[in-house]
C-alpha cells in the first residue's frame, strides 16, 4: 500500500518472483511522499487547491519532486535499475555541479585533479596532506597491511584518522559532509571503514562520468516507482490508484487483508508506507523542505542547470547540515526560464522556517515557495508476527542509499532470502524469445 519508491521496487521485484500483487495508493498519482506533482496538484496540496499563476506556464511542464534526492552514478539503485532493465522506461540526466558552502562562500566541490588544484577550499600545504589521505583511502586493502600505516579502519574512529592525517576543521567539513555525504558529525566516534565505503561511493560516481556524481531522471523523480511499477504490471501485478484504504483485517493477530469501503482483498502479507499504518510506527525526527521557484540560476553557481549544494551544520552553528538540490527545464520538472531549488533540513527547534534561512538566503529571488513539514517514522516491530512490514520515511539524505537499505532489509523480513539482484532479460532478448 502507497507507490512510493520502496514499495514500487519490492512490488516489481516480488512480482518477477511470481508472487500475486495488489498495489494500491489513496492518492490519484503514483509516487506516494515521492512523488513529482504537476502545478494544479502543486497547488491542491499546498494552496487549499487555488489556481497556479498563468505566468507559470502550462501544467504538464511541472514535475515538481516533494523529496529532492538525485541518485549516486555507482550507488546501489542504479544497480538495482540496470538489473531489473527498468532503465528502458526511464531517461537520465547528469548533475551539473557539486557544490559546498564554506566561510560565507558557494565553492564546486573538485570534479578533476585540475579543479582541485585551483580550488580555494584548502591551502597549499593542506592540498598536500589532503591528497595523501585520499592516496591511503584508494590504496587501502583491510587483507593487505602494507596499506595500513598501522591504522586498523574497522576499528579506529574516523577522527583518529584525520588526526593522523594532520587535517584542518574546514577539510575535515568538506571530506565528511560534502564527499561522504553524512549528515552529522557522529561519524566521527565511528568506524572510519564507514567513511571509507562512502567517499569510495562518491569518487567511483564521479568517475563514472566526470562533473558530478549525481544523476536525475527526466521528468522528476516520480518517474522512477512509474517504472517499477510497470515492472509489476508486465509480470502480473495489479494497480489500483485512488483507492482508500479503510482497514488492515486480522485474524489472530496475523494480516488476512485489506478492506477498502464494502470491498477486502484477500491477502497474507501486506507491504506499506508509515501513513497506512500509524499505530505501528515511531517517529525518530522531522524534515523541513522547501520547494522554490526561481527565475534563474542561483547565483555563484557558475549558471549550471542543475546542483547540489551542502551547507555542512558547522559553518552556520547546526547539528544537522541543510541540503539544497537544484533542477530546471533541461530536467522537464519546470517551464522554461524557470529553475526549481529544494531546501531541506533535519529540523531541531520549534523555528523550523527559520532553520533554512541560511539555504533560501542562497538562491537569488524566490518567485515562489512551498513549506512541507513532515515526520520522519520507522516501524516499531519487524512484521514478523503479523506480517505486515512497514517501510521507513524517506530521510534528509541527499541520495537514495538508504532507501535501498531499507529495500533489501524489508525484501529479507517478507521471503526470508537476501535480496540477489538477478539480470533481467532485455527488451530485444524478450522479443527474440516471444517470436521463437
Amino acid at each position: 500500500m502507497g507507490t512510493g519508491l520502496t514499495e514500487c521496487i519490492l512490488s516489481g521485484l516480488l512480482s518477477i518472483e511470481g508472487k500475486k500483487v495488489l498495489h494500491l495508493d489513496r492518492n490519484d498519482y503514483y509516487g506516494g511522499d515521492s512523488a513529482s506533482l504537476n502545478l494544479t496538484q502543486l497547488f491542491r496540496q499546498f494552496r487549499n487547491g487555488e489556481a497556479p499563476p498563468a505566468e507559470f506556464g502550462r501544467d504538464r511542464d511541472y514535475n515538481v519532486d516533494l523529496i529532492p534526492k538525485f541518485m549516486m552514478a555507482n550507488g546501489e539503485l542504479v544497480k538495482i535499475l540496470v538489473h531489473t532493465d527498468v532503465t528502458r522506461y526511464l531517461e537520465f540526466k547528469q548533475i551539473a555541479g557539486s557544490y559546498v558552502y564554506r566561510d560565507g562562500k558557494i565553492a564546486k566541490v573538485p570534479a578533476s585533479e585540475m579543479e582541485a588544484v585551483r580550488s580555494p577550499l584548502m591551502g597549499l600545504f593542506e592540498k598536500r596532506r589532503a591528497k595523501k589521505f585520499f592516496e591511503f583511502v584508494q590504496n587501502y586493502k583491510q587483507e593487505d597491511p602494507t596499506t595500513h600505516q598501522g591504522i586498523n579502519v574497522a576499528v579506529t574512529p574516523m577522527q583518529n584518522v584525520y588526526e593522523h592525517f594532520g587535517l584542518e576543521a574546514g577539510t575535515i567539513d568538506f571530506i565528511g559532509h560534502a564527499l561522504a555525504l553524512h549528515l552529522e558529525d557522529s561519524y566521527l566516534n565511528r568506524p572510519a571503514v564507514e567513511t571509507f565505503d562512502r567517499i569510495t561511493l562518491y569518487m567511483s560516481s564521479m568517475a563514472r562520468w566526470g562533473k558530478s556524481p549525481y544523476l536525475y531522471p527526466l521528468y522528476g523523480l516520480g518517474e522512477l516507482p512509474q517504472g517499477f511499477a510497470r515492472l509489476s504490471a508486465i509480470y502480473g501485478g495489479t494497480y489500483m490508484l485512488d483507492k482508500k484504504v479503510d482497514e488492515i483485517v486480522y485474524e489472530d493477530g496475523k494480516v488476512v487483508g485489506v478492506r477498502s469501503g464494502d470491498e477486502i482483498a484477500k491477502c497474507s502479507q501486506v507491504i506499506c508506507d508509515p501513513s497506512y499504518a500509524p499505530d505501528k510506527v515511531q517517529k525518530v525526527d522531522r524534515v523541513i523542505r522547501a520547494i522554490c521557484l526561481l527565475k534563474g540560476p542561483i547565483p555563484n553557481t557558475d549558471d549550471v542547470d542543475s546542483f547540489q549544494l551542502i551547507i555542512p551544520q558547522n559553518q552556520v552553528k547546526r547539528k544537522n547540515d541543510i541540503y539544497i538540490a537544484g533542477v530546471s527545464a533541461s530536467h522537464n520538472v519546470c517551464e522554461k526560464n524557470y529553475y526549481l531549488a529544494i531546501v531541506s533540513t533535519i529540523i531541531e527547534t520549534d523555528n523550523p522556517q527559520e532553520e533554512i534561512l541560511p539555504g533560501l538566503a542562497l538562491l537569488g529571488p524566490i518567485v515562489d515557495k512551498f513549506i512541507q513539514i513532515a515526520d520522519i517514522s520507522e516501524p516499531v516491530h519487524n512484521g514478523s508476527k503479523d506480517q505486515v512490514f512497514i517501510s521507513k520515511s524517506y530521510d534528509a539524505t541527499s541520495h537514495f542509499e538508504t532507501v535501498c537499505d531499507d529495500v533489501k532489509d524489508l525484501y529479507k523480513r517478507v521471503t526470508g532470502n537476501t535480496l540477489v539482484l538477478k539480470q533481467r532479460p532485455t527488451q530485444e532478448e524478450e522479443q527474440k524469445e516471444m517470436a521463437a
